[in-house]
Parts: structure tokens; C-alpha cells; sequence
């Protein structure tokens, strides 16, 4: 393998990186951000481009057995140049929307795609968790990007939380692999033992399906819709949340290997598809209808992983990619230009600005599966996969498919519509879109129109053989026809009619309620009575220590001053004296030496004479 093939991948990754922590850290960036933000993603594009095609390995030794290693397969080669694109057209959107604190805003926005493009990348479990973390910490960041907003802090902060319990399941996975000898190589996990291949099968579903916002963790999804639309447009389509679902596919040979996960997963997508789209279509706020959106379309992805379908969820993760974040820039601009995400406050928009409705009506019914648009080959090559797998699964596929063309119907009839009396009053701070929000739109359009050729011959049949080795059925032509009509059908009869929105739906199926009731109020009831076990017992029996303590040290004081001293100074004193007697004597006059020389030995005789 080449170096310069290797030595891209490693710009790949840092590239972005160093590039955001430049900009966080340098003062007064903010007149440049958007220049060296744009800059840096174009360099992070074409490395994506590279590194698709030159198919580079790397590894670092970081403990023993667990190298730092990234490489990049058919999988990777994929996702990663959607990843560095989508990433550069939303910052180019963002030059035009992002005005204060630039710096801080285009800072953690590379950091974030960095992360995004390391976890599309990473080969060992080392590497996908420095990954997973700084996606995570940088997630919060910019979905708390205006702090001041104490309901955009408390947002971020919902979302950090709920996917950091997921997380945990990574380290549970990391532990087992550990533990089991297999290794941390992601490619080595299938072949650990029966116990700890569960386990690490069980901790790394946790961990996606909680990036993926599928249930029951979908709830945050809601709450990060308070960062700017940029954020959104890049969470919910190529970064952290299709990351959950990527990761599902790369794992899929250890999922199937276990049986009963790629079984969870496959039921856990398909319901989420169907209780996340009913929640999209009973919503009237266009950013949380995109956002119950976004869980409903990975559903098909993390059923493509449960069913075997790597070929089909890729193409999926793709398509929706192209599709959400235009969605996602298109309601950012009207929310510039009108000051609202509210649908029966946007009706005739698209006939007001034509440009940014023809992107969104692309992408609207791409969402939809509206023939030949993308998600309609793509939803439907993960429906013939789950139909060869269950009926049940199938049927749950086509309710969930049923929902998407109503809730995409929704948005057309919504932009479409006549507008309210009085027309539309533009805010005052943006009269109209420039070129660098209108060219995002335009190329993410173009992407929702044919990304869908990747399930579609004949590339569909040469990734089927590299990702699922040939095994996975692919859609006929009956099957596509009766897929593209059930679409048409209705979102023709929601553009007449309109469609109901179920209010238990509403609230997100009460998600927020039950994690709440579930979880946060347990956890903070255990909070309060370990407080209060550290209050009453554990800092009681710390002053009580400190206060005996005290009393000893003061004891041992007043024994030190009033008897060791004392002692001391008697002897010492004793020993002066003793001292100056000695020296008596030592008068340096000689008759005196003899003298008592005589003395002593007078003494000496005297003694002898006794003793005999």
C-alpha cells in the first residue's frame, strides 16, 4: 500500500481536526472562520475522494493487542466522501446563517466532522471510541451553541446525557472484547466465544441505537432541534446519528453471528420507522417533523443490519444523507427569512422563494419514495430484504414507507399552499439568500435525485457482492412499481385531504416523560439520599475525626510543652553543670596536674589496701 495512500487518510482525519482546534483557540477568528472553515472542508472532500479510491490502511501501537487503526473498505470507501461533502456544503450554508462567535461555531463544527469521519473509518475499538467521544462532546456544544438560552443549554445537555448511557454499552463491548481475548479490532469481534460475543454484541447495539436516536432513546432528537439549523442539517444526515446506524452495519457479521441481535435490531428499526414516522406526521413545527423524520429513515437502516442488507442500508444512509440536510437548509433559510418553522406559517413559501422550494420539493419527495427519486429504490431494496426475512417485518416496513409519503406530503402541502392574508414578512436581518446558501441547496438536491442509483443495477448487484457476498435479494420490478405507487397514493391524498395527526403521537410518545419517570427521577431521588447519607454520615464521621483529631493534637501539645520540654531542659541543664565542674579542674597549671595525680593515686593504694 502507498504512503501517500496512507499518509491521506491520516489528513483526513486531521486535516479537520487541527483545523477546529485552530479556530477555537485563536482569538479574533471569527472574520476568517467561515473562509478557513469552507477551506479546510474542501481539503477534508477531496481526501474523502482519495482515500475512497485508493482504499488505505493505517495502525498506530496504542496497547498491546488493540492497535489505533483506521482503514477504509468498500463500506467506508461509501459513506466517507458523503460524510466530507455534506459536511463541506452545510459549512458553506453556515458562512451565510453563522455571524457571532463564527470562530467558536466553524471550531467545533470540524472538530465534529473529524469525529464523524474517524468513526467511518476506525478498524479497532480504540479508535471508535475517541470517536465516539469527541462526536458526543462536540454534539453538545453546538447544540448549546447559543449558551446563553438556558433551554438550549438544557437541550444539548439532554441529548449528551441520553446518548452518553448508551455509550456505555461501547465500554461493555470494549471490556468483553477484553476480556474474551478476542481483541479490539472490529473485524475479530464475530469470533469471540458464545458469552462474550453477546456481550459485545449487546454493548454495541446499546451504543448505536442510542446515537441512531431509535427507540427508546429517539426522545433527544427533539431537544436538539434548539441548535442552528447548520447543526441539525449535519447531525441528522451524515454525522452523529447516521454514525449509530453505520456503525450497525459495520458490525452486521457479529450481529448475525449472535442471531438474537440482528433479530433485536431488525424489529427495533422497523418499529421505530413506524412509531417515529407517526410522530413526523402529527407534528407542525418543520424541524421537529425532519427530526422524527430522521429516526424513522435510519429505522431502515438498522433494519438493513438486522436482515443482512449491508448493500441496501448503505444506499439508504446515503440517500437519506442528500435528502435530510437539504430538507434541513431549506427550513434553516426560511427560518432566517421569516423568523418561523411553524407549517401553516409557511404556506407559499416555495412560491415566494422558488430556488429553496424546488430543493425542498426534490428532497421532500425524495423523503416520500416518489419514483425515481432516491429513497424509493433504496427504502424498497431494505423492504425485499426484510420481506425474504419475515412477513411481519416486511408489513411493518410498508406501514413505516406509507408514513414517510404522508409526512413528506405534509411539508409539500405546507410549502406549496396558499399563503395566510397579509403574505409573508421577511426579517429585517436577511432580505434574500446569496449564492453560498443557494448552491448547498441545489447540489444536495441533485444528490436526493440519484443517490438512489446505488440500489438500483448495476451498481446495486456489484455492492451486494462485496458487502453482503452476493446473499441479499434485490428488488423486482413489480415490487419497485408497487413501491412508487403506494407513494404517489398518499401523498395525492394528503396534498387533497390533508392527513390526521395523532395526538399520542405528538409529544414524541411521551419519550421525555417516561425517561424522565423512568430514569432521570429515580437517578435524582438516588442523588438526594446519597447527599444526604454524605451529609449525615459520611461528613459527621469526617468532623468527628477532624475534632478528635484536634483534641489529640492539643493533648500532645500541652504534653510536649509541659513535659518533654521540661524534661529536656532538666537534663540539659544538669549536663552544663556537670560540663562546667568537669572544667574545673583543667586550670593549665602543672603543680596542680601532680597534685592530683599524687592524689589519685594515694586514693589507689588506699583501695588495695582495703580490698586485701
Amino acid at each position: 500500500m502507498s504512503a501517500p495512500a496512507q499518509l491521506a487518510l491520516w489528513l483526513l482525519i486531521l486535516v479537520p481536526g487541527a483545523g477546529g482546534v485552530s479556530l477555537l483557540i485563536v482569538r479574533r477568528a471569527d472574520r476568517l472562520a467561515g473562509v478557513m472553515s469552507v477551506a479546510v472542508s474542501v481539503a477534508g472532500a477531496v481526501l474523502g475522494i482519495v482515500v475512497a479510491v485508493a482504499r488505505p490502511a493505517v495502525s498506530v501501537a496504542f496497547v498491546a493487542g488493540a492497535p489505533f487503526a483506521l482503514s477504509v473498505d468498500t463500506l467506508s470507501a461509501v459513506v466517507v466522501p458523503v460524510v466530507a461533502v455534506v459536511t463541506l456544503l452545510v459549512l458553506v450554508f453556515a458562512t451565510t446563517e453563522i455571524h457571532a462567535a463564527a470562530g467558536r461555531f466553524h471550531g467545533l463544527m470540524l472538530l465534529f466532522a473529524s469525529a464523524a469521519l474517524l468513526t467511518a473509518t476506525a478498524a479497532t475499538l480504540p479508535a471508535l471510541l475517541l470517536a465516539w467521544e469527541v462526536m458526543g462532546a462536540t454534539s453538545y456544544a453546538l447544540i448549546g451553541f447559543w449558551w446563553r438560552d438556558d433551554f438550549r443549554m438544557s437541550a444539548g445537555l439532554n441529548a449528551f446525557v441520553t446518548t452518553r448511557t448508551a455509550d456505555l454499552g461501547l465500554y461493555l463491548a470494549a471490556g468483553a472484547a477484553l476480556a474474551g481475548g478476542v481483541g479490539l479490532a472490529l473485524a475479530d469481534l464475530p469470533h469471540a466465544t458464545t458469552l462474550w460475543r453477546n456481550a459485545i454484541a449487546g454493548g454495541l447495539l446499546i451504543a448505536a441505537l442510542g446515537k441512531a436516536a431509535q427507540l427508546p432513546f429517539s426522545f433527544w432528537l427533539s431537544r436538539a432541534m434548539e441548535g442552528p439549523s447548520p447543526v441539525s442539517a449535519l447531525l441528522h444526515s451524515a454525522a452523529m446519528v447516521a454514525m449509530g446506524a453505520y456503525l450497525l452495519l459495520r458490525v452486521q457479521p457479529l450481529l448475525a453471528a449472535t442471531g438474537w441481535a440482528a433479530e433485536l435490531a431488525a424489529w427495533t428499526g422497523a418499529v421505530t420507522a413506524v412509531l417515529l414516522g407517526a410522530v413526523a406526521v402529527a407534528q407542525r413545527d418543520l424541524k421537529q417533523l425532519l427530526a422524527a423524520s430522521t429516526a424513522a429513515q435510519l429505522g431502515f437502516v438498522v433494519m438493513a443490519a438486522g436482515v443482512g442488507t449491508v448493500s441496501g442500508g448503505v444506499a439508504q444512509l446515503v440517500a437519506h444523507a442528500f435528502t435530510k440536510a437539504g430538507l434541513f437548509l431549506a427550513a434553516g433559510a426560511w427560518l432566517s427569512l421569516l423568523g418561523t418553522k411553524q407549517l401553516d406559517k409557511l404556506h407559499g413559501v416555495a412560491r415566494r422563494w422558488p430556488l429553496v422550494g424546488w430543493c425542498a420539493t426534490i428532497g421532500a419527495a425524495a423523503l416520500a419514495g416518489v419514483a425515481p427519486l432516491s429513497l424509493w429504490a433504496t427504502k424498497d431494496a431494505v423492504l425485499t430484504a426484510a420481506l425474504a426475512h419475515s412477513v411481519g417485518l416486511y408489513a411493518a416496513g410498508m406501514v413505516a414507507a406509507a408514513l414517510s409519503a404522508a409526512y413528506a406530503a405534509k411539508i409539500l402541502a405546507a410549502v406549496w399552499g396558499t399563503s395566510a392574508p397579509g403574505g409573508h414578512q421577511m426579517s429585517p436581518k436577511l432580505n434574500a439568500l446569496n449564492a453560498f446558501a443557494k448552491l448547498p441547496l441545489l447540489v444536495l438536491a441533485a444528490g436526493a435525485a440519484v443517490a438512489g442509483m446505488l440500489a438500483l443495477p448495476p451498481i446495486a448487484p456489484t455492492l451486494s457482492r462485496v458487502l453482503d457476498n452476493g446473499l441479499t435479494a434485490h428488488s423486482t420490478v413489480p415490487e419497485l412499481a408497487a413501491s412508487a405507487l403506494l407513494a404517489l397514493l398518499v401523498v395525492a391524498a394528503v396534498v387533497r385531504w390533508g392527513v390526521p395527526e395523532p395526538r399520542w403521537a405528538a409529544g414524541w410518545l411521551g419519550l421525555q416523560g417516561a425517561a424522565n419517570t423512568v430514569v432521570a427521577r429515580p437517578t435524582m431521588r438516588l442523588a438526594q439520599t446519597l447527599a444526604r447519607f454524605d451529609d449525615d454520615v459520611l461528613d459527621r464521621a469526617v468532623d468527628r475525626i477532624a475534632a478528635g483529631s484536634l483534641r489529640a493534637g492539643r493533648w500532645a501539645a500541652r504534653t510536649d510543652d509541659r513535659r518533654v520540654d521540661a524534661a529536656v531542659e532538666s537534663i540539659a541543664t544538669r549536663t552544663r553543670q556537670l560540663g562546667e565542674l568537669a572544667r574545673r579542674p583543667q586550670t593549665g597549671q602543672l603543680h596542680q596536674y601532680y597534685l592530683a595525680a599524687l592524689v589519685v593515686v594515694v586514693l589507689g593504694v588506699l583501695l588495695l589496701v582495703a580490698v586485701r
